[in-house]
């Protein structure tokens, strides 16, 4: 297995980050796309992989649809294989077949669809095979697992006969996500209303548009991290917008906190340096995908912090904190569940001149682990793991002035 080592480098001057475009929004706009009669004009599409996946099984619509390692569109494509009344196998990864989808296939056996799993229940790979007639307009599920099984199953909605009333019970997580896909679905002439726990969408049909794609503020987070734990530097990140729809724009709250100013213009975001405030608690329920980051960048400034909802780390990509726990042990920090549900980050007071960290084929855990090269000398396993969400990650890392070396 290949492997990526990049020297020690705190002090670096401005430097333009050209940000790659969200594969969340991307993957959405996908299948709204398929959804629409008539053609819709989609630029500035993401590059990473889970997206070009997603576009390369709607463009050749195989009997078995691969969808390798991507949670996203694994889960899109079941419902629109299911709702669409598509025969497909639907597979991936091992390690996608160990993540579950039971809740959204039993949302869309509910609803009519015929689905048959070809392994362990509630598993991929599965088959949808056939959906005839709508059995009901009314559905509840969970909404404390995870919000790609509501947004694959609104962005359907309009299509269906009667449409449909989908009730969130629980704690709803991530709900920035579900808000993203119903906003998007506004941008292409679909109506909803949102209100407490109810969602309700009408039977409509989606209308041919014009959409560009926001930069990812996923990729932006390790950005951010990297100048809070840098010694100097000013960075400016391209194709964000200060009301974005992407809820990992939280970042921008939390780096304040952590001494990172942002200030916003028609091409993106201004990154400087400021003083550190701290902060003591926060609560990742609707942004868990910036959790590693504010993670690692809390161990190497020396703050500790609480964290909370973070629930869905466990089944994504890798346990997330579990690795988390694993690799911030490296540089002496850790993450102490103390209570029920609530995570201590306890800071390094010691940090190693180098580190080896592993990503578990895990893209998050690579990049939000970058920011150790301003404190020392990290090397990381599977440099291409980053490819599922940033392809060119590793050559913006090069723009700070530093030569990643990749060794096999």
């Amino acid at each position: 297995m290949n492997t990526v080592t990049i020297p020690r480098k705190s002090r670096f001057g401005q430097v333009m980050i050209p940000l790659p475009s969200s594969k969340s929004e991307s993957n959405r706009a996908l299948i709204i796309d398929a959804l629409t009669e008539g053609d819709n004009q989609l630029s500035n599409l993401a590059e990473a992989r889970d997206t070009q996946t997603m576009i390369r099984l709607l463009q050749e619509d195989p009997d078995t649809l691969d969808v390798l390692d991507a949670g996203t569109t694994m889960r899109f494509l079941t419902a629109y294989a299911a709702l669409t009344n598509r025969t497909k196998i639907l597979t991936g990864t091992p390690r996608m077949c160990e993540r579950p989808i039971g809740i959204l296939v039993d949302a869309l056996r509910t609803l009519g669809a015929d689905i048959e799993y070809l392994g362990v229940e509630g598993y991929p790979p599965l088959k949808t095979k056939g959906f005839t007639s709508q059995l009901t307009d009314r559905l509840q599920i969970r909404g404390d697992v995870s919000s790609q099984y509501i947004s694959a199953l609104v962005m359907n909605a309009p299509l269906l006969p009667k449409g449909l009333t989908l009730e969130l019970t629980g704690k709803i997580g991530s709900r920035t996500y579900i808000e993203m896909t119903l906003e998007l679905m506004k941008e292409f002439g679909v109506e909803y209303t949102f209100e407490e726990n109810i969602i309700f969408i009408k039977p409509q049909t989606y209308r041919p548009t014009r959409f560009t794609v926001e930069s990812d503020w996923s990729g932006a987070s390790y950005w951010f991290s990297l100048l809070a734990c840098a010694e100097e530097g000013e960075l400016y990140l391209t194709g964000l917008k200060a009301n974005s729809m992407q809820g990992d724009s939280h970042i921008v709250a939390i780096m304040d906190k952590l001494g990172v100013q942002s200030q916003f213009d028609s091409q993106g975001v201004r990154l400087t340096k400021k003083p550190i405030v701290g902060i003591e608690h926060i609560d990742f329920t609707h942004c868990p995908d910036i959790a590693q980051t504010v993670a690692v960048t809390c161990a190497l400034l020396g703050r500790s912090c609480e964290f909370s909802g973070l629930e869905s780390l466990r089944i994504k990509e890798t346990d997330r904190i579990d690795a988390l726990q694993r690799e911030l042990a490296k540089i002496h920090a850790g993450l102490e569940e103390r209570k029920e549900g609530v995570f201590t980050l306890v800071p390094s007071t010691q940090l190693p001149d180098r580190v080896q960290i592993h990503t578990y084929d895990d893209h998050r855990m690579a990049m939000a682990f970058m920011p150790l090269m301003a404190k020392m000398e990290v090397s990381f396993d599977d440099p291409e793991v980053v490819n599922k969400s940033y392809p060119s990650f590793w050559k913006h890392v090069a723009l700070l002035g530093v030569e990643p070396l990749i060794q096999q």
